[in-house]
């Protein structure tokens, strides 16, 4: 019965993940009005998956990470009234935030919760250091480092977004010595923009003008798509550490028993946290929302492959600040909510992991 539970516990708060966290990667391309919230959650959603099964074999360090060794007594990581008080506390604490609209860092509420289960099961081997060391600095420096490298690529974007190309073929006939029946052709191709003499209408000369704009639009498709695969690589063995640190199920069923609720949440119920970031924290254009998305996934990506636990909602969410700071189309009130929930995030899950842990030991 206690497994039963555990793996149920699981699989509640993978589906709470996938409700606040799988539109995260797809916020700015409802933002931006590139697509709208159906195709943008079922893009998000199915590359989420594929980031979940990625993870089996790339992501080993963050299943470990999470298993709560180091932070815990070893002994009270395969203990079930344990892993389900941590899983409960953080499953709660990330439903309330889905509710209100608010995206949270399901990698703080995991934390919060292996603190407070673990106090409330032994708290003289509980190691703050620990968790700090290990967790809590890239937490805290993720976003910054997202939200200036947004106010960096932004602007450099935007005008490459204003730019045409041209590519321009010139056929010059040439004659074959001593006969006038036979012909070739020498071909220059040359690129640059519609304003170039090169580019100017000419006899022998096809001038063809790609719009920027369109190839950055499919970028931006391709770029919500990385970020939602990163953030199935980095969440997936997160939530998945639970069911492995109870030793009854490998690291390939306990990542399938997450990723199927993961995407079924984020496709029935992700709505309040993708209005509040597409259109609450600011406004944003198409090189705006492409910019955050790139920021966004090269961190994450970065971050899963070396074992560090970022929060995917920090990250993306700090790009966001970072497009709001250089755009001055801030919605101050709303970025003010978001960092009090933040910071409430922590806090609040310890507090129903002990209290769960109390209530089922």
């Amino acid at each position: 019965m206690s497994l039963i539970l555990i793996a149920l516990i699981t699989m509640l708060l993978a589906a709470a993940n996938g409700a606040n966290d799988n539109v995260k990667g797809a916020a700015t391309l409802i933002g931006s009005g590139i697509i709208g919230y159906r195709p943008a959650i079922a893009l998000a959603t199915l590359a989420t998956a594929l980031g979940g099964v990625a993870s089996i074999f790339l992501a080993n360090g963050l299943l470990a990470a999470f298993s709560g060794k180091g932070i815990v007594a070893s002994e009270l990581t395969a203990s079930l009234p344990f892993l389900q008080a941590v899983g409960l506390g953080a499953a709660l604490t990330i439903g309330l935030g889905t509710r209100l609209g608010l995206p949270l860092s399901t990698t703080h509420a995991l934390l919060g919760g292996l603190l407070g289960a673990g106090l409330a099961a032994d708290a003289a081997n509980v190691s703050y250091l620990a968790a700090s060391k290990a967790m809590l600095l890239p937490l805290v420096v993720s976003p910054l480092v997202a939200m200036l490298f947004a106010v960096s690529i932004v602007p450099w974007l935007r005008r490459r977004r204003a730019a045409a190309a041209c590519v321009c073929v010139d056929v010059e006939p040439e004659l074959v010595p001593e006969s006038t029946a036979l012909a070739f052709a020498s071909t220059t191709i040359t690129f640059g923009t519609p304003s170039q003499a090169e580019c100017q209408p000419a006899p022998g000369r096809t001038a063809r003008v790609i719009s920027a704009s369109t190839w950055l639009d499919r970028s931006h498709l391709f770029s919500a798509a990385a970020v939602s695969f990163a953030r199935g690589l980095n969440d997936t063995p997160k939530i998945a550490a639970l069911l492995f640190a109870a030793g009854t199920v490998g690291v390939g069923n306990a990542t399938l028993l997450v990723i199927v609720p993961m995407a079924l949440g984020g496709w029935l119920a992700s709505r309040r946290v993708a209005d509040t970031l597409a259109f609450r924290v600011t406004r944003m254009d198409a090189s705006e929302g492409l910019g955050g998305n790139l920021v966004t996934a090269a961190l994450v990506v970065i971050a899963s492959r070396f074992g560090m636990p970022v929060s995917t909602t920090h990250v993306s969410t700090g790009a966001l600040f970072g497009i709001a700071l250089e755009n001055r189309g801030g919605h101050w009130l709303v970025i003010r909510n978001i960092l009090l929930a933040w910071l409430g995030t922590l806090p609040l899950a310890a507090v129903l992991a002990y209290l769960a842990h109390l209530f089922i030991s």
